[in-house]
């Protein structure tokens, strides 16, 4: 299966949103990834619910919604009516990860799991047959920009040696730090998602640099 790019709004221009959302759309990424941040969970505040329902009208991509929140179970339904495709939440955040994952499936979207550097793979053990997503950070979650942490590539391999081991399906997205110096090698370790945020919205050629991240294939 060619790899997805999952562009993120997080660095675009939040002056202008709604143009950085139609250019996704005329982009050969199928999906496009939104951060939500609490300021509690982590250290700063992106957007929330109104934007991502303001900005469902203008793309038809998947929208990939990652929450980055406390207590995201209590707005599992709220996110699917505002148009979220794939819904993560952090290992990290949920007391209850069984049952917030249960309810995302019975609202209708796909579940994922994110995992902060410091977590180790082995805490999916119990999970990882009922998710249809595993999110690495491969920065510490907060802010865009930051440079990317090399251990994340062990990370991928027991993470799909996991995957092997209990029979799932999951894909592996890899969110902070990815660029043209270091996508390929992430799909070579087996990644199926590469969230992109600066190395999108901060060139000159966003389209390019979205076909040069997707290796040129028309996803």
């Amino acid at each position: 299966m060619p790899h997805i790019v999952a562009p993120s709004l997080l660095s675009a221009d939040f002056a202008n949103l709604q143009a950085a959302v139609e250019l996704v759309d005329r982009s050969v990424a199928p999906w496009l990834h939104l951060d939500v941040m609490d300021g509690v969970f982590v250290p700063n505040i992106s957007f929330g619910l109104p934007v991502i329902k303001a900005i469902r009208p203008h793309t038809k991509k998947v929208f990939d919604v990652h929450l980055m929140i406390e207590e995201p179970q209590k707005y599992v339904q709220d996110f699917r009516d505002a148009g979220t495709d794939r819904l993560t939440v952090h290992m990290e955040a949920c007391t209850h990860l069984h049952r917030t994952v249960q309810s995302i499936k019975k609202a209708g979207m796909k579940a994922g799991v994110a995992l902060n550097p410091h977590t180790p793979v082995r805490t999916l053990e119990d999970i990882i047959a009922d998710i249809d997503l595993v999110c690495l950070m491969s920065v510490n979650p907060g802010f865009g920009g930051q440079s990317f942490i090399q251990n994340t590539y062990n990370k991928i391999t027991a993470l799909q040696e996991l995957i092997a081991a209990r029979g799932a399906g999951c894909l592996i997205e890899i969110d902070g730090g990815v660029g043209a110096n270091n996508a390929a090698d992430l799909v070579r370790h087996g990644a199926d998602v590469l969230v992109a945020g600066n190395s999108v919205f901060n060139t000159p050629d966003p389209l390019t640099a979205i076909a040069a991240l997707s290796g040129g294939q028309d996803n």
